[in-house]
């Protein structure tokens, strides 16, 4: 069952967990989820199954109020996972992951006029932002050479073109400084209060969403040139740092997966496996289902005791035999597969909730974090780092 608490005397706002007793749930994440609840305004919290604490409110939480509260996104409007068939002859992970392009260092409208992953490019770049764009960014976000693994629902499968055994490119990316641009706009005013002109917030949002969309078909297309292959269409691309407006309230989601219908790709690990399911989450859910395996450790635990238990060598190749692009250790360590919940547990509880319903896994090959151009590049890397 879902874990119902009852909100405090002051509001009527209710926050219901959609997780199993045997779920590692930290009770400061679910203490922010009732601190969201005291806000004016706010009905519900729906926090899915790899609810962890974030800065000033949850990840991993659908957040619904007649309010709209910009910190409930956070500053990485538009972040979001988007999934791309790729055609490769023969897919060696430790060779291909030599192929991978610098994606740290961004695309120059005139310096790379001729890169053909402009092709992917219809129209205007969304408010103009041509800072960082065709990176990846830092933190959890990656750029991943798959393979589709067990296939759950075949006739489902079918219909997104994926069977057993094909390739796939999984992009988790946001705005890249655009969506921090704008919440910094409203912070410096008002704080973690509420958007003085809703109609105003929402359109700059709208462009950061519709820019972390155009970014991850730029990093799926400059990998797959890269690779010899051509860009492909995403035949998943949901975003789960958003807010839409439904049925007359506004809908934070933070961490939180649209789950209303759509497929989404749910992270795992770079040593485990991520899972395609189609979402059929109803208004108790938030409409939404779960963005990943969440975090079970913060940064400065799993740096510690990754470099007591890993050398960087053991990192850099998994358990699944899939090899990591990272030239940057710390983050090696604090992305260490053991940071994260077990995204098989995360699965069960969607499930078992009617959530969501898996379609096919999908196993890493190649997990791209961050450049690795090798110990004499480290200097130049570092000065041109954007």
């Amino acid at each position: 069952m879902s874990q119902r608490n009852s909100p405090p005397p002051s509001t009527t706002a209710t926050v219901t967990v959609f997780a199993s007793p045997t779920s590692w749930i930290e009770s400061d994440a679910v203490a922010q989820c009732h601190q969201v609840a005291a806000l004016d305004g706010m009905t519900h919290v729906a926090a899915m199954p790899d609810l962890h604490p974030g800065k000033g409110a949850p990840i991993g939480a659908a957040m619904t109020s007649t309010i709209l509260y910009p910190f409930l996104v956070g500053s990485d409007i538009g972040c979001g996972i988007a999934v791309f068939p790729i055609r490769l002859k023969r897919a060696v992970p430790e060779k291909l992951a030599a192929r991978f392009p610098d994606l740290d260092r961004p695309l120059d409208p005139e310096r790379d006029a001729d890169d053909p992953a402009w092709a992917v490019v219809k129209g205007d770049i969304p408010a103009g932002h041509v800072e960082g764009l065709g990176t990846v960014g830092r933190g959890n976000h990656f750029v991943e050479l798959a393979r589709i693994g067990t296939v759950f629902e075949p006739e489902h499968a079918s219909r997104l073109g994926l069977d057993a055994g094909d390739l796939v490119l999984v992009v988790h990316s946001g705005s890249r400084g655009l969506g921090e641009r704008i919440l910094r706009a409203h912070t410096e005013v008002h704080g973690a209060g509420p958007a003085p002109d809703p109609g105003a917030y929402l359109a700059m949002h709208d462009e950061a969403v519709r820019w972390g969309s155009l970014n991850r078909r730029l990093l799926a297309a400059r990998v797959a040139h890269a690779l010899g292959a051509e860009a492909t269409e995403p035949i998943v691309d949901q975003c789960h740092n958003l807010v839409e407006v439904r049925d007359g309230v506004y809908l934070h989601r933070k961490g939180a997966a649209p789950g209303d219908g759509r497929d989404v790709l749910i992270a795992g690990t770079r040593g485990t496996p991520s899972y395609l399911v189609t979402g059929h989450a109803g208004p108790d859910a938030g409409h939404s289902v779960a963005h990943g395996a969440g975090r079970k450790m913060s940064r400065a635990d799993a740096l510690r005791r990754g470099k007591a238990k890993h050398t960087v060598e053991e990192l850099r190749r998994t358990p699944v035999g899939s090899f990591v692009v990272c030239g940057d250790r710390q983050l090696l360590f604090e992305e260490a597969p053991t940071a994260y919940k077990r995204i098989e547990q995360v699965i069960d509880d969607l499930v078992h909730h009617d959530l969501a319903t898996p379609v096919a896994t999908t196993i890493p090959l190649v997990t791209y974090k961050t450049a690795d151009l090798g110990p004499t590049s480290k200097g130049r890397r570092r000065r041109g780092r954007p």
